[in-house]
């Protein structure tokens, strides 16, 4: 399978999970691919399997994300990585939580576009792919995941706006639920985890994801996917609830 990137790829939280899966479907095209995450072990064996280059780094770092987004001209980014705490209520959130989950999902995510957009823009080619999530356009029980994957959201059809006519492409990936690790690092009980983990449909795959991922940035250049979003056929989104007011809230 070929591909009209040009140059070398970007692909966040590539460690697993979706990010593992694109870096795959990447380096089957022939895309030379620099696969970033923090698990050592996890890119070695990445790497050792599809020949990709791998960057350890925590994408918090700031000044480690400006070194390597200027390390070359990155034709691809993939914004993967991302993570949501405080998934039952923002009322027993941490200060912590609040903290990773926007330095994660919002702000490293800014960082690095920054870092790569200035070559792209020179050189009149580009395309930064950010993985959002479906919990950004509706309602959902989760509301710091929510607002920060809201911001991406609105970051890529804003960027869109300001990069029209420099020939950089900005596409957003907004999935349901898939059957990744996201939920063992969102919720630290383990009971607790397996029971939300549990939704007793045929989740999409990490796989189903990378291969929307494909198809956006394998469109002809003139061509700019704005977004997708997909989901189980057993998932839907919206509609309205009543709920009487409980002493103490919900025990979930």
């Amino acid at each position: 399978m070929e591909t009209h990137i040009a140059g070398p790829a970007l692909v966040t939280g590539a460690s697993s999970g979706i990010g593992a899966a694109v870096v795959r479907a990447l380096r089957q095209r022939d895309v030379r691919v620099v696969a970033v995450a923090r698990r050592s072990d996890r890119l070695a064996a990445l790497a050792d399997e599809t020949g990709c280059e791998i960057q350890v780094l925590d994408i918090q770092d700031r000044d480690g994300v400006l070194e390597l987004g200027a390390s070359r001209p990155f034709s691809l980014v993939v914004n993967n990585a991302g993570l949501g705490r405080a998934m039952g209520s923002l009322a027993t959130a941490s200060a912590d939580d609040i903290d990773r989950t926007i330095d994660t999902n919002v702000t490293s995510v800014l960082h690095i576009i920054r870092a790569v957009l200035p070559a792209m823009i020179e050189r009149g080619e580009g395309h930064i792919v950010n993985v959002g999530s479906m919990a950004g356009h509706h309602q959902l029980p989760a509301a710091l995941y929510g607002a920060s994957k809201a911001a991406v959201h609105l970051l890529s059809a804003n960027l869109r706006l300001e990069l029209a006519g420099s020939g950089v492409r900005i596409t957003e990936i907004a999935p349901g639920r898939v059957a990744t690790e996201f939920y063992d690092a969102a919720i630290d009980d383990p009971d607790l985890s397996a029971k939300v983990k549990d939704s007793g449909i045929t989740e999409l795959s990490p796989n189903d994801i990378a291969n929307a991922i494909m198809y956006a940035i394998e469109a002809p250049s003139h061509v700019n996917i704005n977004r997708i979003e997909l989901q189980p056929a057993e998932q839907t989104y919206g509609g309205s609830q009543f709920t009487a007011k409980t002493q103490g809230g919900p025990d979930v």
